[in-house]
C-alpha cells in the first residue's frame, strides 16, 4: 500500500502530463523546439534563481552539490563504458551508451518528482545537480559526441549559452550580499518559475512520442541498468563519501537514479551518433523508470 500511495502521490502526476505532452505531439504533431527554448532561456533559470534564494543554501553546500553531481556521473559513465567494452560495441554504440548513461533526466522529470516527494528545500539542491548536468552536458557531452571533432576551449565557450548556470551566479550573489528582489520583479521570477516544472514535463511528453526505436538489444541495456539499478547505488556511496544528510541526500540520490536524458536525442541529431538508439534507450528507461523510483522514494523517504 505503501508504495502504491508513493506512485500515486509523486510519480502519477509525472506521468500524467507527460501523457499529455506525448498525446498532443501525436495526434496534432507539436514541434518541440520552441517550447525547449523557452524552458531553456526563461523558465528554467527563472525556477534555478528562485529555488536557491528562497531557500538561502549557503556557498558550500551548493559546491559540495555540484561536486557529488559531478562525481556521481563521471562513475556512472567509467561503469558504462566499461560495460560496453566488454560486450563489444561498435564505436558509436559505445558513445550513445556512455552518453545516455552519464547524463540523467534531472530537469525534465527529476525536479518535479523530488518537490513532490521531499519538499522545496530537496529541490533547491535538486536545481543545483540539474546545472551541474548542463554544464557537464555542453562540455564532456559535446567532447564525446564530437569524436575528437571540437576541442576542449570550444566546448567550453558552450557553457556562455547556459542561462543556467548565471542564475547560480547571480543566486549566490544575492545570498551572500543579502540583497533582494524588488517586489514587482520578484513576483516576475516567482510566475516564471512556477510555470517551469509544467512545461518541462509536458516538453519531455512531446520529446518521448518522437522517439524511434533500435533493435541493438545490448546497448539497450546498459544505460537501462546502470541509470535505475546501479545509479542509486552509486549515488548513496557517493553521499556518504560527500557527507550529504537529509534533503541534501534525498534529492541526490534520486537525481543519480534517474532515467537518461532528454537532452541526449539533440546531441545525437547534431552529431550523428545513432539517433534512434539513443531516443529508445530514453523511452526505455523512462518507461521503466517507475518500477525503480518508487521503492527509491519509500527507501528515503524513511
Amino acid at each position: 500500500m505503501l508504495y502504491l500511495s508513493t506512485f500515486a502521490n509523486n510519480l502519477l502526476p509525472i506521468l500524467l502530463l507527460g501523457g499529455a505532452g506525448f498525446a498532443l505531439g501525436k495526434f496534432i504533431s507539436v514541434d518541440p523546439r520552441p517550447l525547449g527554448r523557452v524552458i531553456f532561456y526563461i523558465l528554467s533559470p527563472a525556477l534555478v534563481f528562485n529555488l536557491l534564494t528562497q531557500n538561502d543554501l549557503p556557498l558550500e553546500k551548493i559546491a559540495g552539490m555540484m561536486g557529488y553531481a559531478a562525481a556521481v556521473m563521471l562513475t556512472a559513465a567509467g561503469i558504462a563504458y566499461l560495460l560496453a567494452r566488454l560486450l563489444r560495441l561498435e564505436r558509436a554504440a559505445l558513445i550513445a551508451v556512455a552518453l545516455t548513461t552519464m547524463f540523467g533526466n534531472n530537469g525534465n522529470y527529476g525536479l518535479p518528482l523530488i518537490a513532490f516527494a521531499f519538499g522545496q528545500e530537496a529541490q533547491a539542491y535538486a536545481s543545483i545537480y540539474f546545472v551541474t548536468s548542463a554544464m557537464m552536458l555542453y562540455t564532456f557531452g559535446v567532447l564525446i559526441a564530437s569524436l575528437g571533432h571540437l576541442n576542449l576551449k570550444q566546448a567550453a565557450l558552450g557553457l556562455l549559452k547556459v542561462p543556467a548556470i548565471y542564475a547560480i551566479i547571480i543566486s549566490v550573489v544575492f545570498i551572500q550580499t543579502g540583497w533582494s528582489l524588488p517586489g514587482a520583479l520578484q513576483r516576475t521570477v516567482a510566475l516564471a518559475a512556477g510555470g517551469a516544472v509544467p512545461a518541462m514535463l509536458v516538453l519531455l511528453g512531446l520529446e518521448l512520442g518522437r522517439a524511434a526505436w533500435s533493435r541493438n538489444l545490448r546497448a539497450l541495456g546498459i544505460p537501462a541498468f546502470v541509470r535505475l539499478v546501479i545509479g542509486p547505488l552509486i549515488g548513496l556511496g557517493m553521499a556518504a563519501l560527500f557527507g550529504l544528510q537529509g534533503p541534501a541526500r534525498q534529492a541526490g540520490v534520486t537525481e543519480a537514479g534517474m532515467p537518461s536524458a532528454v537532452m541526449t536525442t539533440m546531441l545525437a541529431a547534431e552529431y550523428k551518433l545513432e539517433p534512434s538508439l539513443i531516443t529508445a534507450i530514453v523511452l526505455v528507461n523512462t518507461l521503466l523508470s517507475p518500477l525503480t523510483l518508487t521503492p527509491l522514494l519509500v527507501f528515503l523517504g524513511r
